[in-house]
């Protein structure tokens, strides 16, 4: 959500600034904009839509070497030019990730002062309130200092001062931001991917922490002090950050998982049995499962796993409600936090609630060295690698497999490892369906649904998800018996709706609740893992069984796969779906 890219060094900026938006488009935003420093002159170029009308406006041979440059997802205000980042008022130039709660009573205070504002957004009104603390002490460390104090929200912030030209003032509170620093000059971003051209080597802000780049790079700590960090290296090579022979980062990513599954297994498992790797959680006896999104549909997967084999109780709860609700937990609770990224707003806030409760915590998630990772107790890495489409699929089946890993751990039952050794060639398997046939029954539709039992039902509410996310088909999930229960009137004839059954236990009540809605004209795919598939369904996906425990990870990949070529019927951007964005650092 939002990109920043950042650059003062030797080089010409504006390839750099354009390159580095390039590389985090897939967070998702709005407008995008520049903003380069010379002569003690600051030059603003802002465009609404894609990076590329942006690079257009950008008149040629630009010549700086300070620079900062933004990609905005509108929270504040509606997605215009006056909006869009960079902002500037007096001397302060900024980009601005997050949200400034308060921003409303520093407004009225700054309009006081005779401040003019072009727009509606808080990041205009922040970095109005920087150059009013700058023009009061003419210090920008202290003026940071003493807006760090006054500010309540989330910030991750790159400043340029006219009267510092050579400068780049950076920041962050609850939002991400990374600097690099090579001989070429310093690279701020908000994500790996925007540098990773030039630098592996980058080091990671703390909340507070300040970092100025003038020809070299200094950190600084809330007190003013300065402190040496410590330097991190990006495992990944510049080709995990592109499509290679694949039209899109979706399809490349889903083609993805079986080394995926690979890599877990690699990492987690020696000879059939966990390694070091995995830590130990017997002494459990209640576990909570806390994401967003995708995240959360996992822990409702692994719900039934975990109740199967360890004999616990397992509750899952939305991330964005956790915080406001009573939690029932107590000294042997465990509280999982899922996040592909490791910086999703609402999860952060709900692990920082659960450890001021003094409950164990601990972190899945992908991004290494995330926030989430770092302040959770204990953190399992999903080994996904990079994952750049928006509608996550890889780290999804990560997040499936680790959830089981535990669970595994937990129940003592580690002759259950076994069945994942097999799973990388029934997925590539299941790849090579003919799932654009299928997708013409879905394309040309308003709605969709998808129904199952137990664990099915987690499984419909992902595939309804990537569907809504990336066709924008108004796809519903519903436990199997309940689509009677109201829903049922907004079947038509050929209306499509997924099936879902991989549960032998509950298959037949399923198959009733199908020939309900067959009944009103409905079309039906069933996605099974059943031996025998039943006939009356006007299409099957045949999916192979190996063992309830890894059947939910197989069988999603239809879901995806089906749900890609829907929007590939559709002619839509499906790495880059409207309104989405990859890492949602906002509440």
């Amino acid at each position: 959500m939002c990109g920043i890219v950042g650059y003062q060094g030797k080089n010409s900026v504006v390839p750099i600034l354009l390159d580095g938006l390039k590389a985090l488009e897939y967070r998702g935003y709005d407008s995008a904009g520049i903003a380069i420093l010379t002569n003690n002159k600051t030059t603003i170029i802002k465009e609404v839509g894609k990076v590329i009308n942006l690079e257009k406006k950008i008149a040629k041979g630009i010549e700086a070497q300070t620079g900062i440059a933004h990609t905005r997802w509108a929270t504040h205000g509606k997605v215009c030019n006056e909006n869009a980042h960079p902002h500037h008022q007096g001397l302060i130039t900024l980009v601005h990730n997050g949200i400034i709660e308060n921003y409303i009573e520093l407004k009225n205070e700054l309009l006081k002062k005779n401040y003019v504002f072009n727009g509606q957004t808080d990041s205009e009104v922040l970095c109005a309130y920087i150059d009013m603390l700058y023009k009061q002490n003419n210090d920008m460390l202290k003026t940071i200092s003493l807006m760090q104090k006054e500010v309540k929200g989330s910030y991750a912030l790159l400043i340029l001062n006219e009267k510092e030209p050579d400068k780049i003032y950076a920041t962050r509170y609850n939002s991400p931001l990374i600097v690099s620093h090579t001989v070429d000059g310093t690279y701020f971003a908000s994500d790996v991917p925007a540098i990773i051209k030039y630098t592996k080597k980058y080091y990671l802000l703390d909340n507070n922490d300040i970092a100025i780049a003038h020809n070299n790079i200094d950190f600084y700590n809330k007190d003013l002090t300065k402190i040496n960090k410590i330097e991190q290296i990006f495992d990944k090579t510049v080709e995990a950050t592109q499509k290679g022979k694949y039209k899109h980062f979706m399809l490349k990513e889903i083609n993805e998982e079986p080394k995926v599954i690979n890599d877990l297994l690699n990492y987690y498992v020696k000879d059939n049995k966990f390694n070091e790797n995995m830590p130990n959680f017997k002494r459990y006896n209640k576990i909570f499962i806390i994401g967003c999104g995708s995240a959360y549909y996992t822990g409702e997967i692994a719900k039934n796993i975990f109740e199967k084999y360890v004999d616990i109780p397992v509750y899952c709860y939305l991330a964005s409600e956790y915080r406001y609700q009573k939690n029932f937990y107590d000294k042997n609770t465990l509280a999982i936090f899922i996040s592909q990224s490791g910086e999703t707003a609402d999860t952060l806030e709900a692990l920082r609630k659960t450890k001021e409760d003094k409950i164990d915590t601990l972190a899945i998630v992908n991004g290494y060295a995330s926030s989430i990772a770092r302040e959770a107790d204990k953190v399992l890495y999903l080994k996904a690698g990079v994952e750049v489409a928006v509608a996550t699929t890889k780290a999804f089946v990560a997040q499936i497999c680790l959830l089981n890993f535990i669970a595994i751990k937990m129940a003592g039952k580690e002759e259950l490892l076994k069945y994942f050794l097999d799973l990388d060639k029934q997925i590539k398997k299941l790849l090579e369906l003919d799932y654009k046939t299928l997708a013409k029954h879905f394309y040309k539709s308003c709605s969709a649904f998808f129904i199952g039992r137990g664990i099915d039902y987690g499984l419909c509410e992902e595939g309804s998800l990537k569907l809504k996310e990336i066709s924008y088909i108004n796809a519903q999930a519903f436990p199997a018996g309940e689509l009677k229960h109201g829903t049922i009137s907004l079947i038509e004839k050929n209306t499509p709706v997924v099936v879902i059954t991989s549960n032998s236990e509950l298959k037949y009540k399923t198959i009733s609740n199908a020939k309900e809605v067959k009944a009103r004209g409905a079309y039906l795919l069933n996605i099974t893992n059943a031996k025998e598939a039943d006939k009356f369904y006007d299409d099957i996906i045949e999916v192979p069984h190996i063992h309830e425990i890894v059947d939910p990870i197989l069988m999603v990949v239809p879901l995806q796969m089906l749900a890609y070529h829907v929007a590939l019927l559709k002619k839509y951007d499906i790495d880059k779906p409207r309104n989405l964005a990859k890492s949602v650092t906002v509440e």
